[in-house]
């Protein structure tokens, strides 16, 4: 039991340097594109991931200590944050030219939204710091952490795209899905904080939300994003960005269908532990 319990840990361990060993890469990457290359406007990810760590102090000290408390109340903070700016983008675009030819492929490719790659650089801050964090306090499990594979793709996708301002329209609508990243938070956090009566309105209020954004904010808008990228895969000139952007979002479609299981999963044990306990009375 010993031995096994050493070799799991040596596994995390190793897991772990591969992918602070790519963080730290990143994180040289982007300090070079900003002193080097005179790239101000990378900065927002600076900005980002210091605000999140800065939340994550001010939980610990006041609120909990408990790293996954903290850790998904400050991931809770970005989602809300990020779905309160990409609604605003979409919003106001919409306002000032109107949705006619907002989604078609030149303006998704080679455009960009008011404050769109502002928003994109500040939510890569928050999954550089994100991944820091789960790293630090192992807040991960598995030989292949999925939530860290996630990220890591994320951090690729995103970074390349604001080197080469290309597709930040394009991530900005795949985005949208932090909508219902608010409500896998918030689930979390009231059970963390020991609300867990799956028969109070409130609880079924969330469930009920929390697949309605599942199914239209996440699974249906990643689907349509992956079907308009196959469309006009014609259109892209040659290089990096459509190989790219096709297997980020084949990544974050596989990624939906982890959640969508896990999630069903967790509702019928929610359910069954309201019957068990309505059978009990």
């Amino acid at each position: 039991m010993a031995r096994t319990t050493s070799q799991n840990q040596n596994e995390k361990n190793k897991v772990g340097a591969f992918f602070l060993a790519t963080l730290i890469l990143w994180f040289v990457s982007v300090l070079f594109e900003i002193f080097f290359n005179k790239r101000t406007e990378l900065l927002w990810i600076v900005a980002g991931a210091c605000l999140f760590q800065i939340a994550n102090w001010v939980i610990r000290s006041f609120v909990s200590r408990d790293p996954l408390f903290v850790n998904t109340s400050v991931s809770l903070l970005h989602s809300s944050i990020i779905s309160v700016s990409v609604v605003s983008i979409l919003v106001n675009q919409c306002l000032k030219n109107g949705s006619d030819g907002m989604f078609e492929h030149s303006q998704l490719v080679g455009g960009t939204w008011e404050w769109a790659y502002a928003a994109l650089c500040f939510s890569c801050g928050y999954f550089a710091y994100d991944q820091l964090d789960m790293l630090f306090y192992r807040l991960y499990s598995g030989l292949i952490p999925s939530i860290l594979v996630h990220h890591m793709i994320l951090l690729v996708c995103f970074t390349l795209a604001l080197y080469r301002n290309v597709t930040i329209n394009y991530l900005i609508l795949t985005l949208v899905c932090e909508l219902h990243s608010i409500f896998l938070h918030v689930r979390k956090v009231r059970r963390m904080a020991g609300i867990r009566n799956a028969k109070s309105t409130i609880v079924r209020i969330e469930w009920v939300l929390n697949w309605l954004t599942f199914i239209f904010a996440r699974s249906l808008t990643h689907i349509l994003i992956t079907i308009k990228l196959v469309a006009d895969a014609p259109k892209f000139e040659k290089g990096v960005e459509l190989p790219l952007a096709l297997f980020g979002m084949a990544g974050m479609n596989l990624i939906n269908v982890g959640l969508g299981i896990d999630l069903f999963n967790a509702f019928k044990r929610e359910k069954s532990s309201e019957n068990s306990n309505h059978h009990g009375e």
